[in-house]
């Protein structure tokens, strides 16, 4: 049976998460006047980029909100037990120079037109409604996509099948017809495949190694332009691929 719908992730996925996060920090730390207390600034980038993941892996297990986790972020990095206040203040300096580089990756809209006409498309994110849904609209694509969907207001983060299955229920299809496109291994591409949905694992730069999935895990791709053609084979156990 066809795929009728695509179901996106949005950081690292259509939007350059990850460069931008990196070039926000740089400027961020550069203003704060903390670079002094590094020896690099890739190490003060890979410091803010373990502790990120680590309050985003509380918030999507239910240990934090998603204001606490930006608190905890800014504590854990300053290494001081600063009020909410303080916490907020600091985050939002930060976030002025990241969201100045904000950019979607160059394949993203070819992907999106190619698409358009011949399926529907959603969003689900271990993110938060407010987030994703501003990210999207200063990015210009907010209208591409029926709904937007996000762990903070559903109650269940991915890789949990609920999640996946809660985006199929809003698109009103069952996962066998639903594609889910995102870029971490686990919790988009094994959680996607576990839903029972064909699962497309974007892996830009080839750092991840492929994981231990079976038949019916992800495909794994190096870019969106290579959508159209695993969405027109619509092969759900091995659609052709130009990176393996």
């Amino acid at each position: 049976m066809s795929i009728k719908a695509l179901v996106w992730d949005v950081d690292d996925t259509l939007f350059d998460y990850t460069g931008a996060d990196r070039a926000g920090m740089r400027g961020h730390l550069a203003a704060e006047g903390l670079l002094d207390a590094y020896e690099t600034v890739e190490q003060a980038l890979a410091r803010w980029r373990e502790i990120t993941d680590a309050q985003w892996a509380r918030f999507a297990a239910g240990e934090s909100d998603w204001q606490g986790q930006r608190r905890d972020r800014v504590r854990a990095f300053l290494g001081e037990p600063l009020g909410d206040a303080e916490a907020d203040g600091w985050f939002e300096r930060y976030a002025g120079h990241y969201e100045a580089a904000w950019a979607l990756f160059p394949d993203t809209l070819p992907a999106l037109d190619a698409l358009a006409a011949s399926h529907r498309h959603a969003i689900l994110s271990n993110s938060s409604f407010h987030n994703q849904d501003r990210k999207l609209r200063v990015l210009g694509v907010r209208d591409r996509f029926e709904t937007v969907l996000c762990a903070a207001e559903l109650g269940v983060s991915k890789p949990a099948v609920a999640a996946f299955h809660a985006a199929c229920d809003a698109l009103g299809l069952p996962p066998h017809q639903v594609a889910y496109v995102g870029d971490h291994p686990e919790i988009d591409g094994l959680g996607a495949a576990d839903a029972g949905m064909l699962s497309i694992w974007i892996d830009r730069g080839g750092a991840h190694a492929a994981p231990e999935s079976g038949p019916r895990g992800p495909h794994r791709i190096a870019s969106l332009a290579e959508l159209p053609v695993i969405l027109g084979a619509d092969t759900r156990f091995g659609a052709p691929s130009t990176f393996r």
